[in-house]
Order: C-alpha cells, then structure tokens, then sequence
C-alpha cells in the first residue's frame, strides 16, 4: 500500500506548470540577452523552478516587464487571479541597470512531467521556447512499515507515509487524492464480479489516527 500510494503520489496528481517562455529579442536557448548575468538557458532552468497554481482548466498567459538593476524573482511576474505563484521568492535571474527584459509564459494543468519536445507546438510564434513540465505537486515521498498493536493483537503494520510537496497543495490533500486515484483504478477490478462487490470484507474499522511529520 505504502508503495503503490507513492507512485501515484509522484505520478499521478494534476498540477501546473509553464510550457513554453518567449523573451523579447531571443530566438533559441543559447542566447545571451544584454545586461542580464544569466543566460538564457539558466533563465529557462531557474523558470522551471516555479511553483503554480492554476484555478482554470485552459491554458493561461503570464507576463514579465522589468527594468534593472534588479533581482527578480517570482513575485515580479504579471499573473491575473486565476494563477498563483506560491513561491514568490523564488530566483530567476540578474539585471543591469539601463537594461530591460520583456517575456511571456504559458501555464498548463496536466499530470506528471512533459518533456520539451511535447510541448513544442508548430503554430507558436518564432521565439516560443518549449519548456520541460513538472506538473506534479508533490517533491518527495517517504514511508515506513512497523509492526504495531492493537489491543492484545499484534498482527498489524503501521504505515508511516512523508509527502513533500512543492507548496501548491498541502500534504493531506495529497495523500487524499492519491488514496482516490487508487481506488478508483482497482474499482474496475471489484466491479468485475457480484461476489467482490457483495462481499464486507473489513467488518470492524479502528479510530484512525493521523501524525503530521
């Protein structure tokens, strides 16, 4: 159980992601752009670093327009209400003073990760740079099996589970979602027999416990 509930937990949940970036003046992503200390590819890794949260099903346009000198971060992007940067503090990169940079993201939802090549569209502006999407939320998963009690009987295991994610859904959430994904999959499997679906098979449930790592 522990297992299974970590793969969907690292798989299978919705996010979202930016898909492609277009920078005013850049072409490909071996560029330089003048007065910014990084390149452009460094840009595009610190951009996959985003963490969004979109509360729409369609794609979504978020803009950047700084002026330097600056640091800029997360929270200088140019998002409507419908997305939310969770991490604002967030690093993308360095700009001179006298030196502009205009650019713009798309935002998808989608479930575990997208190489560049499959977000590559053939109608997308000359400039349009494909980004690799992480769109799952959840950064790490532990678990642990012991032997546990109850009452005088010894024959059961305690599952201890730790999600990590990355600030866009908090970790019950998480392991809610997960939990539901996995039996809505194995339903198709109960659901082959009247004897599986007739059949009580945990008559007695124990007060559940919960312990937040």
């Amino acid at each position: 159980l522990g297992n299974s509930l970590r793969r969907v937990l690292l798989s299978s949940l919705p996010g979202a992601a930016v898909t492609s970036i277009k920078i005013d003046g850049v072409l490909h992503e071996f560029d330089t752009i003048p007065g910014v200390r990084e390149d452009v590819m460094q840009i595009i890794l610190n951009v996959k670093g985003l963490a969004v949260k979109s509360y729409v099903e369609d794609e979504k346009i978020i803009e950047l327009d700084v002026e330097g000198p600056a640091e800029i971060t997360a929270g200088d992007i140019l998002t409507d209400s419908d997305i939310e940067i969770v991490n604002p503090d967030h690093y993308l990169f360095t700009i001179a003073e006298g030196h502009s940079l205009k650019a713009t993201m798309t935002v998808a939802k989608n479930r575990g990760y997208v190489p560049a090549e499959g977000n590559k569209k053939d109608d997308a502006p000359v400039g349009t740079l494909a980004v690799d999407s992480i769109y799952t939320p959840v950064k790490k998963v532990n678990y642990q099996v012991e032997p546990a009690r109850v009452g005088s009987n010894d024959g059961f295991d305690k599952l201890t589970i730790e999600i990590m994610t990355n600030g866009t859904i908090i970790p019950e959430d998480a392991l809610g979602l997960s939990a539901r994904v996995l039996i809505e999959h194995l339903n198709l499997f109960t659901d082959l027999t009247e004897v599986a679906k007739a059949t009580e098979v945990m008559k007695e449930t124990e007060k559940v416990n919960d312990e937040k790592v």
